[in-house]
């Protein structure tokens, strides 16, 4: 379905729950956020009949998010029931890695195609500092355990702070030289918890790439990366895998956005940047169908606005990105 701006809406990112097992220093505060009552998180048979209704308007991805994804009971079985929606082709996963040693296969055997790992050091203690506590093993652990399931691509996805881990970005380049890693260097986005000091530490894509090529050499583009989305993706010439940018704040990619976001609590969200949201909870609870939720689906592609307005500041004072779907 195509929105006002001739955009083919084709993506629904689907946060699963607003819990997570780390306290990221640009996501949220050291103390967390408060969590959303179990009883208004979606039920799994909801989330189902959510997609259901959205592969109607003509969705084909699917991106399971948090929070953390993989603290979410039956999710395994509610990949399987999304793998089974027809028109549904591709089923992705976000998470910071942390517990996917003890799910890859699980993961796999239900439907998901690719997994996005969190990443944003190399360095343990840094790791630990960045997260507020998490283990750096156990993430690497689950990346290798992904690419031996036959997870493809992996992508690790690294945000860039200055003055705290900008100076390792030649060394996660360096990474794909020799494993058949994606790795996506993320502008840092004024978001939540990151929005007061955000501009301070905030590094262009742009110098990020020059960095890269001047260490390590030229970067040609690549095209037709399986679940490409928004990132610009290059490779060294002898490369195993890709070198990506999402330029976020630098350069928006607003004019070719495909997605919808879905809350954990039911809100139907444009854009990660405007705090309008269709409930489609209530509805669902008042015993609407999959035909009234495909229509509250076209309400929301109506609604969705031509460009994102980051560099205004974040607006929602009552959400942080954990809330709203990463």
């Amino acid at each position: 379905m195509q929105d006002n701006y001739r955009r083919n809406i084709n993506y629904l990112r689907v946060s699963v729950t607003d819990r997570c097992n780390l306290r990221c220093v640009y996501c949220m505060p050291p103390q967390g956020v408060q969590t959303i009552p179990h009883e208004e998180i979606l039920r799994i048979e909801e989330i189902e009949t959510i997609v259901r209704a959205a592969a109607l308007i003509g969705v084909k991805k699917i991106r399971l998010t948090g929070g953390e994804p993989l603290l979410r009971k039956g999710l395994a079985q509610l990949t399987k029931q999304v793998a089974s929606i027809p028109g549904i082709d591709d089923i992705t996963l976000t998470t910071n890695g942390l517990l996917l040693p003890s799910c890859v296969a699980e993961l796999k055997e239900a439907g998901i195609n690719r997994v996005n790992i969190s990443l944003d050091t190399l360095r343990a203690d840094r790791y630990r500092e960045i997260t507020r506590g998490g283990d750096l093993s156990r993430v690497w652990k689950g990346i290798q355990l992904a690419l031996d399931a036959g997870f493809h691509p992996v992508k690790l996805n690294t945000v860039i702070i200055r003055n705290f881990n900008d100076d390792e970005v030649v060394s996660m380049a360096r990474l794909t030289l020799k494993r058949p890693l994606h790795i996506r260097f993320i502008e840092l986005m004024p978001i939540g918890s990151s929005d007061s000091w955000a501009k301070g530490c905030f590094v262009p894509a742009g110098e990020i790439m020059g960095q890269i090529t001047a260490r390590l050499g030229q970067l040609f583009p690549v095209k037709n990366l399986t679940g490409s989305g928004p990132a610009k993706y290059y490779r060294f010439k002898d490369g195993t895998g890709t070198v990506g940018f999402i330029t976020s704040m630098s350069e928006h990619f607003c004019n070719s956005c495909n997605r919808l976001r879905l809350t954990a609590s039911g809100g139907l969200r444009p854009c990660l940047y405007d705090e309008r949201e269709i409930d489609l909870k209530t509805p669902l609870r008042n015993g609407a169908g999959v035909k009234e939720i495909t229509g509250l689906f076209m309400d929301a592609v109506a609604m969705k606005p031509d460009r994102h307005h980051m560099l205004d500041g974040w607006r929602d004072e009552q959400r942080v990105m954990s809330q709203i779907g990463g």
